[in-house]
Formats: C-alpha cells, structure tokens, sequence
C-alpha cells in the first residue's frame, strides 16, 4: 500500500440503510483521492445491490482481500462479510447489525496494526448491532473501549458550530446524576485539548450550557447550575481553560454568540445536538474526542426510511472524510512541534 497518501478507513455500517449510497456518493468525487486512499471494509457484493438500486453506473469498487492491498488511485474494498449476506433495504435485520460490527472490528484490528491511519463509520443501528461482541450504546463508547481511553467526548462539528456533549447516550432521567463539577472539568480539559491539538486553535474559548431552563433562575427551577456547573466553570478557568457561561440553551442558539466562541459544552445529547442538526444537518460530523486515533462519522443515522431512494446526501460523509484527513494533519504538525519544543529545551538544559 502506498504510504504517501493517508490511509482511510471506512465501515460499512447498516447495509439496509444509507450507508452505502452515502458512501458510494461521496467516494465518486475524484478530489478524494487527491490526498487519501479509501479502504471500505464490507461486502463487493453489497456495494453491487446498492449500485444497482441507485442506478449508479459510472462507479466500481477495487476488491481486495487484505487493506494492505489497497490501490491509491482507487476507490478500493475488503470483504469481509459472508456471500450469504442478504440486503433488506429499510429493515433492521440481525444480519445487517452482525455485519455492521464485523466490519467495524476489522478496520480497529487494522487500525491498532497501523495499516490505514484512520476511520470513518458508517451509521449504525443502535438496536440491531447488540450482541455479545457489541455490548455498547454506540461507536463512541465501542472506540473508548477498544482503544482504552480514558475519558472521550463526542463532538459534533460543522463550519458553523462545534457542540460537545457532556453526557452521551444515556437516559434523560440519568443526565442529574451523572453531573459533577469533577466530571464536568474533565470534559473541558478533554474539549479544550482537542481544540488545541486537533484543531489548531491556540486559546480555544468555550460556552458551557446550563442544565436547566433559564440556568435555574438562580435556584428556582433547579440548583445544578449554582452547586456543580459554575464551580466547575470556575475551577477549570483556574486551571487556564477559557470556559464561559453557564448560557441557557434556548437563547443560546439563537443569538450572535455562536460565533464568538470556538466549542460549545451542553450538558446532555438532544440540548447539544438538536439544535446542531436543525441548524448544520447539511454538513454535519460526529468526531469522537480524546481517542489515541482519529474517527469520525457523518451526523445522521441509518435513515432506513429513505433507503435505496437515491435521495440521500453525501455532503456530510464527505465533510467526515475531510474533517478526518485534516485533524490527522493538524494532530501530526502538533505533535511534531511539541517534539521539537521538548528535544531545544534538552539542549538548552544541557
């Protein structure tokens, strides 16, 4: 495989849904391979179905068998699913969700071998994809595990916004509980590094969203916001993290304030992401923070509704591509400079 280019790891995620069309779409633009060589971990004979259904001619994957085989000037595949894999479009099956996390499983094993130099996931079925293998609530939790991180957070990003989230894919009723000023330091350490390093922004400045409406109105509807996000705000501006706030939500995302700030902290999924959609569905990516690897995924699910319709954008698969490539760059330059800062202050010591 030639090493110039970065090597790109792509999961098929949910043969049923609109992974492949998103894919397939994204990959036909032939900038792409400019700069990065694509490794589709799934099935030629999938990719064909999807073909067909779309009615997409002028596409063809290269397959191979191993992702060190992979062609650079091509958009290249690895099977690894059964030729008895069966496409139901629009239907969660078990077959899909098996086949969802085998394909995942093969581009990590890949990845921690060094064989391609990142990864981008294909949406998943939550539900489907549960096994013994796959006791997790979704890629971000599957990475973390896998690659034993310690704390990550997910991140979702656009030309607009950057909206962390700092309780995942838990219940709404857990998202109290699971607060804490600690716990809330930790997340904007986390964000506020990744800015840093994986996004090249010098002094990252972040808003930090209250938990309840209009932040408790000071204990009034609730003492969240007095007793564990403002300490927490306070003790990581001790620790030299620009975090202001805490914002309301709702006034938040609809003021001027977007663009005065680098990354935006709410404090549990749809308070975070539901305004990020509404406002950058279009282009949307999912980056998953404080990983030793880089990953990223378009910011939308299977979309089984619209499967096999052809109407399906590949805009946001294409931004993750991008996004993907330029955070590992971004992580290369940063981490090449901080070597060097470390090898002069040797020198200068000696």
């Amino acid at each position: 495989m030639d090493t110039s280019k970065i090597r790109v790891g792509i999961s098929q995620g949910d043969i049923n849904g609109v992974s492949y069309e998103v894919i397939i779409k994204a990959l036909m633009d032939p900038r792409i391979l400019d700069f990065c060589t694509p490794v589709v971990y799934g099935s030629p004979k999938v990719g064909a179905y999807h073909r067909k259904a779309l009615n997409i001619n002028n596409f063809s994957f290269n397959n191979i068998k191993n992702a060190i085989e992979a062609n650079p000037k091509r958009v290249n595949i690895v099977d690894c699913m059964d030729e008895n894999i069966r496409v139901e479009l629009g239907k969660s099956t078990p077959m899909a969700g098996e086949a969802s996390a085998l394909a995942l499983n093969l581009a990590v094993n890949d990845m921690k071998q060094g064989v391609i130099d990142l990864i981008v996931t294909g949406p998943i079925n939550k539900l489907n994809i549960q096994s013994d293998k796959f006791p997790f609530r979704g890629h971000t939790e599957y990475l973390a595990h896998h690659f034993e991180a310690d704390d990550v957070i997910m991140l979702m990003v656009s030309d607009l916004m950057r909206v962390a989230v700092a309780t995942g894919h838990v219940a709404l009723g857990d998202v109290p509980g699971l607060l804490s000023s600690d716990m809330l330091v930790g997340k904007l350490k986390l964000l506020n590094s990744s800015l840093v390093r994986d996004f090249g922004i010098r002094k990252p400045k972040i808003a930090v969203l209250g938990l309840n409406p209009h932040c408790g109105e000071n204990g009034l509807i609730g003492d969240e916001e007095k007793e564990v996000i403002i300490p927490a705000i306070d003790k990581a501006r001790g620790e030299n993290i620009m975090a202001l706030g805490p914002f309301p939500a709702d006034g938040f995302f609809g003021s001027d304030n977007l663009s005065k700030f680098d990354a935006i902290l709410a404090m549990y999924h749809d308070q975070g992401l539901g305004p990020f959609k509404a406002l950058a569905f279009g282009s949307g990516v999912n980056y998953t923070a404080g990983l030793p690897v880089v990953r990223t995924s378009p910011a939308h699910g299977t979309a089984f509704e619209i499967a096999g319709k052809g109407v399906a954008s590949p805009d946001p698969f294409r931004h993750a591509i991008y996004l993907a490539c330029d955070i590992y760059n971004h992580r290369k330059e940063y981490d090449a400079l901080l070597a060097g800062s470390v090898d002069n202050e040797e020198v200068s010591a000696e």
